[in-house]
């Protein structure tokens, strides 16, 4: 395992100085990325769907190459796709356990390989907890404050309206960081939370490029030919792509398309995130 050190007062990041209640002591396993980085947090519910999954995914791997730093918390679910996703795409990622540093009290137990993936490929864990501190049931809203302090902005993909991610989203905007939420299906009780935020004011996030321009990036997306727009679709989003010919009715398109009703609203939300296809006036049309 690599050393734990405990960082001198003028080496903690910046950002979190400026927060309400800066952490008074800071451990490190793992190299701290560079100031000049831009750090986003990234959380969601434990019990994530594959919905979940595949955005949190796709949204990282549109990250790559730009300087950008993945924030999260190493728990079981969302942050560990998100710290995956992240180690994936060759960004640096950065994770909070709501324990010490020291392997022998590191939560979550089956996340001990990963958190040592993260500092082998560049990034580090950090705690304000000393090293042998073992979890408790504070310590875990406690670290959430230091993920929102920071990061630039936070990104919450599927949270249930009581859902510790919130916790962070709302510190989040305490400190006067953007909260990126992405939009899920009204059948999803775990796009309770996100969809909520959106309605009191979250930024919706559908794409990387959404991601990018919320944290200060000019970009412009690229075309498309259909062939590498539908390249990934399921053969349920081909059959749609194929009866939206011309705009049509929600109601109209599931009683052609033949597909029960909640399958048919999971999966036109999930092409919405996909940017396949837009409802606009109470009509869906293909993008």
């Amino acid at each position: 395992m690599d050393d734990i050190y405990k960082l001198k007062p003028e080496q903690f990041p910046k950002p979190l100085l400026e927060i309400p209640q800066p952490p008074k002591t800071l451990y490190t396993r793992g190299k701290l990325p560079s100031a000049d980085m831009i750090y986003l947090a990234v959380v969601g519910s434990r019990k994530y769907t594959s919905y979940g999954k595949d955005i949190c995914e796709k949204l990282i791997h549109g990250l790559k190459g730009y300087p950008i730093v993945i924030v999260s918390g190493l728990a079981i679910g969302m942050d560990s796709i998100a710290h995956r996703a992240a180690l994936d795409a060759g960004l640096i990622t950065v994770s909070f356990p709501g324990s010490g540093l020291d392997n022998s009290v590191l939560h979550p137990r089956s996340n001990i390989r990963l958190a040592q993936e993260i500092v082998d490929k560049g990034g580090c864990l950090i705690s304000e907890l000393a090293p042998s501190w073992k979890a408790t049931l504070y310590s875990f809203p406690q670290r959430n404050r230091l993920m929102a302090g920071i990061s630039k902005a936070v990104l919450i993909i599927e949270a249930e309206e009581k859902s510790g991610s919130l916790i962070t989203a709302r510190m989040a905007l305490d400190y006067n960081r953007d909260v990126l939420a992405v939009p899920g299906s009204a059948f999803s009780s775990n796009s309770d939370g996100t969809n909520k935020l959106i309605k009191q004011g979250a930024i919706p996030v559908t794409s990387c490029e959404d991601v990018l321009m919320a944290l200060g990036f000019e970009v412009e997306k690229p075309e498309l030919s259909d062939k590498e727009k539908y390249a990934d679709c399921s053969k349920e989003e081909m059959k749609i792509i194929e009866l939206l010919r011309e705009p049509i009715e929600r109601d109209e398109l599931i009683r052609i398309s033949g597909i029960n009703t909640a399958e048919i609203n999971a999966l036109l939300s999930t092409m919405e995130i996909k940017e396949l296809i837009k409802e606009e006036l109470g009509e869906i049309r293909k993008i």
